[in-house]
C-alpha cells in the first residue's frame, strides 16, 4: 500500500489568517457565490477533525515552526468525526515556503502500537511514509505528543485548485494521546471570537478569489493549530 500525495506533487501555496466571526460570516457568504462546499461535509457544511501530532522531548517540531524554518516536516495521525473508520498518517512538509503533503492509511491498532513504543515493525513496512516516520522516531525521538480537535468548513474552486477552509473550536488534549476516546478531555486554545482562515492553491490564486479575500482586519500569522495547542502545555 503506497503512500499518496494529496497535494500537487510540485507543492502548494498556503496562507493562514485569523479573522473575526463577523468577517467569517461575511466572507463565507461572498465566497459561496463562486465556490462550492466540500462534498464530504455534513448538512451544515462542516466536519470534525481530530489529529495527533508528533514531537520530541526537545520540542523540535514546535521550535522549527515558531522560528520559521524554511525546510521542516510535521507528522500527524488524523481521523474524522472521532471515528476509526478512516485513519491516516500524514506528513506535512515545508520546502522554501511551498507546502507538500503525503499520507497513507493506517489502522487503529497500528496507531496504538506506535503510542506504546512498539515500532520495530515499521522499519520494513511496505508503506514508505511508515518507514520515514520510523526513522524520525529513532533518530529524532519524536512520538505522539498531543491531540487537537476542531471544526472545519471547506470551500472549493476548480481554477487554480483553490481550497479555502475555516477552522473554529480548536481544542487540545494537552498531553493525552488517547485519540479514539470520544470523551477525551479537551481545553479550548483559540479565542472563541476568532476563526482560522486557510487559503491553499497551486500555481496561482484566481483574481476573483483574491479580491474577495481582501479583509479589513486580517492578521496573516502562523496560526498553526499544533502551535496553539502547545501554548497550553
Amino acid at each position: 500500500m503506497p503512500s499518496s500525495t494529496s497535494f500537487n506533487p510540485n507543492g502548494r501555496q498556503e496562507l493562514k489568517h485569523a479573522i473575526s466571526n463577523a468577517e467569517y460570516y461575511v466572507l463565507r457568504n461572498k465566497l459561496l457565490h463562486f465556490m462550492h462546499s466540500d462534498p464530504n461535509a455534513g448538512r451544515d457544511g462542516k466536519y470534525h477533525i481530530r489529529s495527533t501530532y508528533f514531537d520530541n522531548f526537545d520540542n523540535k517540531v514546535l521550535t522549527e515552526k515558531k522560528e520559521g524554518f524554511l525546510n521542516r516536516d510535521k507528522y500527524r495521525v488524523r481521523i474524522y468525526e472521532k471515528c476509526d473508520r478512516v485513519v491516516n498518517l500524514e506528513r506535512k512538509s515545508k520546502r522554501n515556503n511551498v507546502t507538500f503533503k503525503s499520507k497513507c492509511t493506517i489502522t487503529r491498532s497500528e496507531y496504538e502500537r506506535i503510542c506504546v513504543g512498539d515500532i520495530q515493525w515499521m522499519e520494513t513496512d511496505e508503506r514508505e511514509l511508515i518507514r520515514d516516520l520510523y526513522r524520525e522516531m529513532i533518530y529524532h525521538l519524536i512520538k505522539p505528543q498531543t491531540v487537537v480537535d476542531y471544526e472545519r468548513e471547506a470551500l472549493i474552486y476548480p481554477y487554480g485548485n483553490v481550497r479555502i477552509t475555516f477552522d473554529c473550536k480548536v481544542q487540545s488534549s494537552l498531553q493525552n494521546i488517547d485519540m479514539f476516546n470520544k470523551q477525551l478531555p479537551m481545553v479550548d486554545v483559540l479565542d472563541p471570537n476568532l476563526v482560522i482562515l486557510e487559503v491553499k492553491y497551486d500555481e496561482y490564486l484566481p483574481e476573483v478569489i483574491k479580491l474577495l479575500l481582501q479583509l479589513s482586519d486580517t492578521r496573516q500569522e502562523a496560526y498553526s493549530k499544533y502551535q496553539l495547542s502547545r501554548m497550553y502545555g
